[in-house]
C-alpha cells in the first residue's frame, strides 16, 4: 500500500498557549488571561490560544489517516522549538514533506520516519511537525499492516508491549481540589499534577504545597476505597529553586521536601521541576545534587526530569547522569513518535523510569498516538490529556489502551488506525 497524498489543515488545540517566562515572574491573572505584556519571543499576549495542524495522508486503497502537530503549552521556554503558529507549517507539509513521502511503502514506518527525520534536519522543521507527521505515518502502517500501532511501534523499537494499561497521570490544572477529587474517584493511577508554577501556588515559605499534599492524603483515603494506592505527582514549575536556591542538597532543601513526604504519606511522591537552573548541564548538575541530597538524607521522594529535558538527546544525557527517578518524554517536543518511543526505551535497565508525557496542548488524536507508545514501551506512566478538565483526556488515553489491548488478546484486524 502506498502513500498517494498529504495534506495540512490549521486547527485547535485543547488548550493555550502560555509565556512561561512572563507568568512564573508573577504575571497577574485576569480571569482566564493575564495581565501584562509577554518576555518570550513570539508571544503577543502571555495566554494565547492553541493551535494544530491536521495532517492526513491519504493511502492507495482510498482510506485517510491522521495525525495532529501541536506545541507544548509553554512554548519556546528553555531551548524549546518558538511559538507554533499552525498556518505558517502548512505549506511545508504540503511541499516538501507531500513530495518526500508520496509514492513510499505505507507499510515501512521506521523508513518512513527517518525520511521525516532527514527533512528535518535539511529544513528545519519544527518539532510540532514533526510530530504530527509521524502519527499519521504509524497511522498508516498500522493500516497497511492490519494490525495495532502499539505492533507497529514495538516492532519498529524492538521492544516487547506492555500487556496492561499503563498508570494514566491526571493534571488537575488550577482546579487542584476539584479536579484531585475527580481523579480518586476514578482510582487513577498517577495524580494530580497540580500547576504549582508560581509562589503564590506553593506559598512564599511552601507551606500551601505542605497543606495541599496533607489534604490530597486525606481525601485518598476517603474517596479511592480498600487497595487504592496512587502515586502523588505534582509539577513545581522550579520554584523549588526560587524557594531555597542551590545548593540542593543541603537540610533545608532535603528537610523541606521530607515535609512533602510527610504530607503525602502514606502514599509516595515524586516531583517533577524542582528548579530551572538554565541550562541542560546545570540543571542535570542540580537534579543530581538533589537526588544524592535526597539519598544521602533518607527522603524516600522521587524527582522527574522536565526543563531542558526535551529531546530524545536530552532523555539520555539526564538518564546517564543518574539525574532524576523519573524522565518526562514529552512528546511534541521530542518530535517523531519513534524518537519518543527511543528515549522511553532508553531507560529500560536503568533505574530511571520512563514518563509519556506530553501538554494539556494537544488534540484526542496525538493523545491517542501517545498511548500507543506508552503501550509499546511498557513506561511507569502517561499523561492524560488534551485539555486541563481531566475527564475527557482520561478517557481518551485509558480507552485507547483498553481497545488496543483487547485487540491483542483477540484477533486482530482492519480498521486499527481510526
Amino acid at each position: 500500500m502506498r502513500i498517494e497524498r498529504v495534506t495540512a489543515t490549521p486547527g485547535v488545540a485543547g488548550f493555550f498557549f502560555d509565556d512561561q517566562a512572563a507568568i512564573t515572574a508573577g504575571a497577574d491573572a485576569d480571569g482566564m488571561a493575564y495581565a501584562g505584556s509577554p518576555r518570550t519571543d513570539g508571544y503577543e499576549r502571555i495566554r494565547e490560544p492553541g493551535e494544530a495542524l491536521v495532517v492526513e495522508v491519504v493511502l492507495s486503497d482510498g482510506r485517510r489517516v491522521r495525525g495532529d502537530c501541536a506545541a507544548v503549552q509553554y512554548s519556546g521556554a528553555g531551548d524549546r522549538d518558538p511559538l507554533f503558529r499552525a498556518a505558517d507549517h502548512r505549506a511545508v507539509v504540503e511541499g516538501a514533506v507531500a513530495e518526500a513521502l508520496v509514492g513510499r511503502d505505507a507499510a515501512c514506518v521506521a523508513d518512513n520516519a527517518a525520511v521525516v527525520e532527514s527533512l528535518a534536519d535539511e529544513r528545519g522543521l519544527h518539532t510540532a511537525v514533526r510530530y504530527g507527521v509521524s502519527q499519521a505515518l504509524v497511522a498508516a502502517a498500522s493500516a497497511a499492516r492490519a494490525t495495532t500501532q502499539t505492533r507497529v511501534l514495538a516492532d519498529a523499537l524492538g521492544t516487547e508491549t506492555a500487556t496492561e494499561p499503563v498508570p494514566v497521570f491526571g493534571q488537575s490544572g488550577e482546579q487542584r481540589r476539584r479536579g484531585a477529587e475527580a481523579m480518586l474517584l476514578k482510582r487513577v493511577g498517577v495524580l494530580p499534577h497540580g500547576l504549582f508554577n508560581s509562589v503564590e501556588a506553593v506559598g512564599p515559605d511552601g507551606v500551601r504545597l505542605v497543606e495541599y499534599l496533607d489534604w490530597l492524603s486525606e481525601r485518598a483515603a476517603t474517596l479511592g476505597g480498600d487497595g487504592y494506592r496512587p502515586r502523588f505527582h505534582v509539577d513545581v514549575y522550579g520554584m523549588l529553586g526560587e524557594l531555597f536556591g542551590p545548593p540542593y542538597d543541603r537540610a533545608a532543601v532535603t528537610g523541606y521536601v521530607r515535609e512533602l513526604r510527610a504530607a503525602a504519606a502514606p502514599y509516595p511522591l515524586q516531583i517533577e521541576g524542582p528548579m530551572d537552573a538554565g541550562s541542560r548541564e546545570a540543571q542535570i548538575d542540580a537534579m543530581a545534587e538533589l537526588r544524592d541530597g535526597l539519598a544521602d538524607a533518607g527522603v524516600a521522594v522521587d524527582i522527574v526530569a522536565d526543563e531542558w529535558c526535551d529531546s530524545r538527546a536530552d532523555v539520555e544525557a539526564f538518564v546517564d547522569a543518574g539525574a532524576a527517578d523519573v524522565v518526562q518524554v514529552k512528546t511534541p517536543d521530542v518530535g517523531g513518535l519513534l524518537e519518543s518511543g527511543r528515549a522511553a526505551r532508553y531507560c529500560a535497565g536503568t533505574d530511571t523510569r520512563a514518563y509519556v508525557g506530553g501538554t494539556c496542548n494537544e488534540t484526542t488524536v496525538s493523545a491517542r498516538r501517545c498511548a500507543h507508545v506508552a503501550l509499546a514501551t511498557d513506561a511507569a506512566q502517561v499523561l492524560a490529556k488534551p485539555g486541563m478538565g481531566f475527564d475527557a483526556g482520561y478517557a481518551a488515553v485509558s480507552n485507547e489502551m483498553r481497545r488496543t489491548l483487547a485487540r491483542h488478546r483477540a484477533a486482530v484486524g482492519p480498521g486499527d488506525a481510526a
